[in-house]
């Protein structure tokens, strides 16, 4: 039998998961509640929902699965309102980047055996209901973060709603998911924005530094152009972490640092040869310098032949592709296929080309 499904809040993530869940379950019963009841009614008229809800009430108590969609610092109120009206059995999830704010309001409330946390690593520059797209989760990241009393087998419940969006699912400590999250991507976020700003604050009057930015510096500060507002609430709901990251960076600068003072050559080259290797082994793109990007994704649905109808057209125009794969982690816009080129004229080339073809296609500053 098909589930009935809720969401309070439903924007591009929540839309984008009713969305996929409609084309792969058709006969699932959708309910939702936000804000804005001209968008609901647009997504009733798609045939996304269901049953457009006034607020937190009795209706709820028909769903299988509850989906918090809202900000985070307003998922913590929806958890208390939604709790009368669980019935047995149901699940309450999130789609928050971090988790421990919402793990301890759980914990608090007395929830932890209905609560199960999630996070879909994808996203968009564009935001809303009206962006979202049965396909905004192919391919991605879904982090599942099981509570203390999680139920293996309603665990193995949300990572089979996560394969419905054909996302990867990935069962995860929810302390450690905030831990990982703080490396790989908040320290990085400030560390491109203190950087940018280091430079700004160094360039000459005639602003040398900002005119001959480019190649590697633009590579390594790209995410800097990420939302101010989103990012601040980030590193606030990520905090103890992330101050314990950016302790071990400063005590790896410090060393770099004496390094370069005493111009202890060996320490220099450990670092740029250790670095190397690791980066190798993560990335598909072998090159032991960091070299400009000449690349741009695709909004593109995985489905057969779409990869090689998209390489027979750059092909065609004699257009060599340096490296292509899919993003599996798409939170901050990028589509779902990134191709890289060997320098900026094949890149515009193909860029023109796949236009005229109706790609959606996203380069990020």
């Amino acid at each position: 039998m098909d589930n009935i499904y809720g969401f309070i809040g439903f924007g591009l993530i929540g839309g984008s998961i009713a969305r996929s869940i409609k084309k792969r379950q058709p006969g699932a019963e959708i309910m939702a509640y936000m804000r804005s009841r001209e968008k609901l009614e647009k997504a009733r008229k798609d045939g996304v929902v269901d049953l457009v809800l006034s607020g937190v009430g009795e209706e709820l108590s028909r769903c299988d699965i509850i989906f918090l969609c809202t900000p985070v610092e307003y998922n913590a109120k929806y958890l208390a309102d939604v709790r009368p009206y669980l019935k047995e059995g149901a699940i309450i999830t999130d789609v928050g980047s971090t988790k421990e704010g919402i793990h301890r309001v759980v914990a608090e409330l007395g929830m932890e055996d209905v609560f199960i946390g999630g996070h879909p690593m994808a996203g968009s520059e564009k935001t809303g209901y009206e962006n979202s797209s049965d396909h905004l989760l192919e391919n991605a990241y879904y982090i599942i973060t099981p509570s203390a009393r999680s139920k293996k087998a309603d665990v193995e419940r949300m990572t089979a709603v996560a394969r419905l969006t054909d996302a990867i699912p990935i069962v995860l400590d929810f302390q450690e998911h905030d831990r990982i999250v703080a490396a790989i991507s908040h320290l990085p976020h400030l560390i491109a924005s203190s950087l940018v700003n280091l430079v700004r604050d160094e360039d000459n009057k005639d602003e040398l530094m900002k005119r001959l930015a480019a190649g590697g510096f633009k590579d390594i500060t790209r995410i800097a152009s990420s939302s101010p507002e989103m990012w601040e609430q980030i590193c606030m709901t990520n905090q103890s972490n992330l101050i314990s990251m950016m302790e071990e960076y400063i005590h790896s600068l410090e060393h770099i640092l004496s390094a370069l003072k005493a111009r202890d050559k060996a320490v220099i080259y450990r670092l740029f040869d250790d670095s190397r290797s690791y980066r190798n082994s993560i990335s598909d793109a072998v090159r032991g310098s960091l070299t400009p990007d000449y690349s741009f994704t695709v909004d593109i649905v995985d489905e057969p032949g779409a990869i090689s109808t998209l390489s027979c057209i750059l092909s065609a125009c004699g257009i060599s592709i340096s490296n292509i794969g899919i993003n599996h982690n798409r939170e901050h816009g990028e589509g779902a296929l990134r191709i890289k080129f060997y320098d900026e004229e094949s890149m515009n080339q193909a860029w023109a080309q796949l236009k005229k073809y109706n790609y959606e296609l996203i380069k990020e500053v």
